[in-house]
């Protein structure tokens, strides 16, 4: 028995710097942290404005103020959230904002059809679900947060179908 759990934006997918590749090749993860040399001031690529502190960032070949390095989706300052920044299409973005826009889940694995990065989803253990799939296979009751579900055979089945299944023995003694 499970209970359904919803999973937003930043669940699927979970990937980590080293996977990047996978996703596309047009795009580039870089590092951002440098020591402005001493004597030798930077000049902003944000705001044009030279660069007094002694930390800044490097990113695309350019120095930044950690103000003017931002996402172009959601303002976040790239140098708090992390150590890398992506780009694509001429935008400096996040890593979330970036699989967000570019990025896929995969496919639903009751309807198969392409889940886009940016969709809410449910899952149930390594199955993905369109949030208007998620509900009992044979009866095609929707399932909410907190419903108690079944997955047998890689179908997820309400209580009662599943408790009905397994009276009549259409299932098999495995539980999975």
């Amino acid at each position: 028995m499970h209970k359904a759990e919803y999973s937003g934006y930043d669940i699927l997918p979970i990937l980590s710097e080293l996977d990047y590749d996978l996703l596309d090749s047009d795009f580039e993860c870089v590092p951002m942290l440098s020591v402005q040399p001493k004597g030798k001031q930077k000049g902003c690529a944000g705001c044009n404005r030279k660069i007094k502190d002694r930390y800044l960032l490097k990113a695309l070949d350019k120095y930044w103020h950690e103000d003017c390095l931002k996402c172009a989706c959601c303002d976040c300052r790239l140098g708090e959230v992390g150590s890398t920044l992506y780009t694509k299409a001429n935008l400096i973005l996040c890593r979330r904002d970036y699989l967000r826009l570019f990025g896929t889940t995969g496919n639903c694995a009751a309807c198969s059809k392409l889940i886009p990065a940016f969709e809410m989803v449910m899952r149930a253990r390594e199955n993905v679900y369109h949030l208007d799939c998620f509900a009992c296979q044979l009866c095609n009751q929707r399932f909410c947060v907190g419903d108690k579900f079944f997955l047998k055979n890689n179908m997820i089945l309400c209580q009662m179908d599943y408790e009905e299944g397994q009276l009549n023995g259409s299932f098999e003694t495995q539980v999975q």
